[in-house]
């Protein structure tokens, strides 16, 4: 790995870059205001070409409104971004062709059943799809006579995620994937986005759990007040951290208690 040092804003900023990958986002001098109000704040990243990238932040930080306009669901102040090398000021059309995007519950029709509403989406994007198959990768092949409105919390994140990658997308983005599942529900979502991260895909997501992020992002952005603040590993952001001095009160143990839950609950995919 290559390592370098930024200087922006008058703070470093430490980038891991991966040698074999190359940019597959730019995201360049964004800006995004209301009115008074500055979102997002000339904010530089990269995201590299199959990696599953984590975009930090508590609430009105900023990253919502920055994957927004990635997707073209929102339109930025000033800045360029580049996706798979088209510009989202140019070629909007054809960047909607190459991404997923995690829809939320109002975006789909209560009152179909899953199969029907997989049939929707090949169709809207003129693909053709196997439906069993694509259920049974996210674990609802025995839901699929099930209207939406049926599903319990997961299964509808779940069936979302089968959506956003039903055009075999080069990136997806997931915003808060895993809010307000069960630790199973949890721990099997994080395996599903591995395992479309296999596939070749880029995953970008924003979450507020850290211990998601830990685990899952070969990189992460942590933005703060519509800033940048660090990118790099969470290994060396943590190392970094630790060479400070910093201490954690509490020994850190070899498990903990979510870990203690799923070995006596298990793992398999649960119904609500």
């Amino acid at each position: 790995m290559v390592e370098k040092q930024q200087k922006k804003n008058n703070q470093s900023v430490k980038t891991t870059l991966f040698p074999v990958k190359s940019p597959i986002i730019q995201v360049k001098n964004l800006v995004k205001k209301y009115e008074t109000l500055t979102a997002v704040n000339d904010i530089t990243f990269e995201v590299f070409e199959g990696e599953i990238y984590g975009l930090l932040g508590p609430n009105g930080a900023g990253k919502t409104t920055t994957m927004e306009i990635m997707e073209t669901l929102r339109k930025k102040t000033s800045g360029e971004i580049i996706i798979d090398g088209k510009s989202i000021d140019t070629s909007p059309g054809e960047i909607k062709k190459i991404i997923g995007v995690q829809l939320q519950a109002a975006g789909y029709f209560p009152s179909l059943t899953l199969t029907e509403l997989m049939k929707l989406f090949s169709g809207l994007y003129n693909v053709d799809v196997n439906i069993s198959e694509m259920l049974n990768r996210v674990g609802l092949s025995d839901k699929a006579k099930a209207k939406y409105k049926e599903l319990s919390g997961g299964q509808k994140q779940r069936f979302s995620i089968a959506t956003t990658i039903i055009n075999n997308p080069k990136i997806v983005f997931l915003d808060e994937p895993t809010t307000g599942l069960d630790p199973q529900a949890r721990r099997n979502l994080w395996a599903l986005i591995r395992d479309i991260r296999s596939k070749g895909t880029t995953v970008m997501i924003t979450t507020h759990y850290m211990d998601e992020a830990e685990n899952l992002c070969d990189r992460v952005g942590i933005i703060e007040k519509g800033k940048i603040i660090a990118v790099d590993t969470p290994d060396n952001l943590i190392d970094d951290l630790v060479k400070k001095g910093f201490e954690r009160k509490k020994e850190v143990k070899k498990a903990n208690l979510e870990d203690v839950f799923l070995n006596l609950t298990g793992n398999e995919w649960r119904d609500e």
